[in-house]
């Protein structure tokens, strides 16, 4: 009796020492805190550096009052553009966030978009006002066009694609569809500067590169809400599934590269995120062809 008790008393220390590490696992995973994800992207199309800032999938959650801890991180990194690829609003949450954020930024940057799929579902009404918050503040939405953009001495092409919810819903009605829109500003493009995609769905990747785009840049996939650093990248994302192939990072077909960013929503969804911070993605485009791609 008493050897057992003794043998008790000596596995106690291991036993909290485990549940201690556990709880820290979660509680570090649970941690939703604004990150700043880096990545570098060379081609010889570029002739002068150029930073690029990704926003996607705000939902119009909360960052700070007036959304000042996100404001403040893009100001910070100094970009040359904001892109931002779809879902900054949401189709619950009141439009009040986003409308802070657009304002400020639209302010001090040129800013273009694209819609995701949570704009469309937020009905007729409710969209036709968040593109009037658009055009108020300044920022320029892309809906199957290709313009030219100048920074400092280096052209770029923006081809801005909508969702393909916006067919499935009605509020595009072009036969081509989805595919023939991305096709048509492809040809618009035309391929000779450097080519960037915004696009909201990763999932239609193989897409955008059989159309020989430079850099396609996304969001949607949340990334992939949980994940386990070097084990994991996403349990599941829309129109994905589980185990996303794109649930946020970097990958490469033929030419094109695509970045996916995990996205910033944080209250607006059901399911916490798990070691997957949302995140403010910034891109350097650099003239350097000798280097590869890379995320830092």
């Amino acid at each position: 009796m008493k050897n057992d008790r003794g043998a008790a008393l000596r596995r106690r220390p291991v036993l909290f020492a485990a549940l201690a590490l556990l709880l820290a696992f979660f509680a570090a995973g649970l941690y939703n805190g604004l990150a700043v994800k880096e990545y570098l992207v060379s081609s010889p199309k570029l002739t002068a550096p150029v930073r690029l800032a990704l926003v996607t999938d705000l939902h119009s959650c909360r960052y700070g009052e007036d959304q000042r801890t996100l404001l403040e991180a893009v100001r910070r990194q100094q970009p040359d553009l904001v892109l931002l690829a779809g879902d900054i609003f949401d189709d619950k949450l009141p439009d009040g966030n986003t409308e802070l954020f657009l304002t400020a930024v639209g302010k001090e940057y040129p800013c273009y978009y694209v819609t995701g799929n949570h704009e469309y579902w937020a009905g007729d009404a409710a969209f036709a006002e968040k593109m009037e918050i658009l055009a108020r503040c300044g920022v320029v939405r892309l809906t199957g066009e290709a313009v030219s953009v100048r920074v400092g001495e280096q052209e770029l092409v923006l081809c801005g694609v909508d969702d393909p919810d916006a067919w499935r819903l009605g509020f595009e009605t072009d036969p081509a569809g989805f595919d023939g829109q991305v096709r048509r500003v492809r040809d618009a493009w035309g391929g000779t500067a450097y080519g960037i995609l915004l696009s909201h769905r990763p999932e239609r990747f193989a897409l955008y590169a059989e159309q020989g785009f430079d850099l396609a840049l996304c969001g949607h996939a949340h990334g992939g809400q949980w994940r386990i650093p070097g084990l994991l990248n996403g349990l599941i994302a829309p129109n994905q599934g589980l185990f996303p192939k794109y649930a946020g990072g970097l990958y490469r077909e033929s030419e094109t590269v695509m970045i996916v960013s995990r996205g910033l929503a944080r209250e607006s969804t059901r399911v916490p995120r798990f070691y997957n911070r949302p995140e403010l993605v910034m891109i350097d485009l650099e003239p350097d062809e000798t280097r590869n791609e890379a995320g830092r």
